[in-house]
């Protein structure tokens, strides 16, 4: 069944997820602003300030005190790119009311304490406190060298910056080590007046039953603030085909060279418009089935690993593989090669149909989490009917072969990023 959208104010919507598997209530904020270089770094570090304190628990000690209170309430923030946007979630996860002694509402105390944390924060004369905000982009600083020491991720990163040089898409979703450096006081509470002010916003909660007055109270709170510019978040500027493929090789003292190959694809869009295009990147490189992982890897021994991905509201397909340096070009072809064969309908039955059952068993496991649950909806900005994993997975099932080499075949390269190792010195 799909959730239901409850329009609460200009801009601000919530969506209440109806699951009784679970015995926790879980609620979340999840802010949409489109992705800037000049405000990813503010915008990615608010959530974390924001869930560390606020006026009335003015440092984390006394607000974990709060959430033991709460029977060890959990107290979540993210940040995330989404297509062209970036998206900030604060949330908040407490047990059921009925296990409740004295009938005290959980929820509600929650709820309230959520609010204070985002309407309410510990500011003084227009400024966040520098204190906190110091304490959280040396955090924030060591997560982005973290994963610039993580050769896979930065050589993915890197493939992405390099196709979407001057798009929101190419910005890193938490900005620079240099941004996060800049970032003071006053500048993280101005960006967090304009958040409330222009971000679209969704509020999902995911629990046996709808908590009372928690939509009404949202759209009061937002009843006073004056609101405008609010994003378009439902659709992102597909990746565009380019007639000459880029190569970009860099070299590095590591011991694995990497392998990042970046694709436009015709098709592209939300679950409804995109689903062929989830099972042939899967069938590309999406499992231990795929023509990658059997192919390239397995038979040929060209890399280490190989897997694909999509972003189907971009229409990106990427590959990455880790692999030595003197076969980082045969890897390519073979990669490129391996595309040719989906495009041209040679691929076997057994791996269409290990796909589709692999895709349809991976949406089922999202009503095991409320965690995985609330990244569905959070990730599904639609301007109409918003799928569950149960209607994306009957999608997936209508595919056909034919969907899936119409797709392929609308599947260009676009740009090919090589880590190698440096020549060692005397050779």
């Amino acid at each position: 069944m799909s959730a239901k959208i409850t329009q609460l104010s200009n801009g601000v919507e919530g969506v209440f997820i109806k699951n009784d598997r679970f015995n926790t209530t879980l609620i979340s904020f999840n802010f949409y602003v489109p992705m800037s270089r000049d405000t990813a770094a503010e915008y990615a570090l608010l959530p974390f300030v924001m869930t560390t304190c606020s006026k009335d628990y003015p440092d984390f000690s006394r607000l974990n005190f709060k959430l033991a209170k709460l029977y060890g309430a959990n107290l979540s923030a993210s940040a995330e790119k989404v297509g062209d946007y970036q998206l900030l979630k604060i949330a908040i996860s407490t047990i059921d009311d009925r296990f409740a002694l004295d009938n005290e509402s959980l929820c509600d105390n929650a709820i309230e304490l959520l609010g204070q944390l985002i309407f309410e924060p510990k500011v003084q004369d227009g400024a966040f406190c520098e204190e906190d905000v110091e304490r959280e982009k040396r955090k924030a600083i060591e997560h982005i060298r973290g994963d610039l020491a993580q050769k896979r991720i930065y050589a993915k990163k890197r493939l992405i910056e390099e196709m979407y040089k001057d798009e929101a898409y190419g910005v890193p979703k938490c900005g620079t080590e240099e941004q996060v450096q800049k970032i003071t006081g006053e500048s993280l509470y101005n960006a967090w007046v304009k958040l409330l002010s222009t971000a679209f916003l969704r509020v999902n909660v995911i629990s046996r039953s709808m908590p009372t007055g928690l939509f009404d109270g949202i759209a009061e709170k937002f009843s006073s603030i004056n609101r405008y510019d609010i994003p378009d978040c439902t659709q992102s500027a597909p990746t565009a085909a380019i007639k000459k493929p880029n190569t970009v090789i860099e070299e590095m003292d590591i011991a694995q060279g990497k392998l990042c190959m970046g694709f436009s694809s015709e098709l592209y869009g939300d679950d409804e418009l995109a689903a062929a295009l989830t099972v042939m990147c899967d069938i590309f490189g999406g499992g231990p089935y795929s023509r990658l992982f059997t192919n390239v890897r397995e038979k040929m021994s060209l890399c280490y690993y190989c897997a694909s991905g999509s972003v189907k509201s971009k229409g990106l397909i990427t590959v990455d593989s880790g692999v030595e340096k003197e076969n980082a070009n045969k890897a390519e072809r073979e990669i490129l090669n391996q595309l040719d064969i989906i495009k041209q309908n040679l691929f076997t039955d057994e791996e269409f149909e290990s796909s589709i059952k692999s895709i349809t068993d991976s949406f089922k496991s999202y009503n095991d989490s409320q965690g995985l649950l609330d990244a569905w909806y959070s990730l599904k900005i639609v301007k109409d009917k918003l799928l569950s994993p149960e209607e994306a997975a009957e999608l997936i099932l209508g595919v056909t072969r034919n969907d899936v080499v119409y797709t392929a075949r609308g599947v260009k390269l676009h740009t090919v990023y090589k880590l190698l190792p440096k020549e060692k010195e005397g050779k």
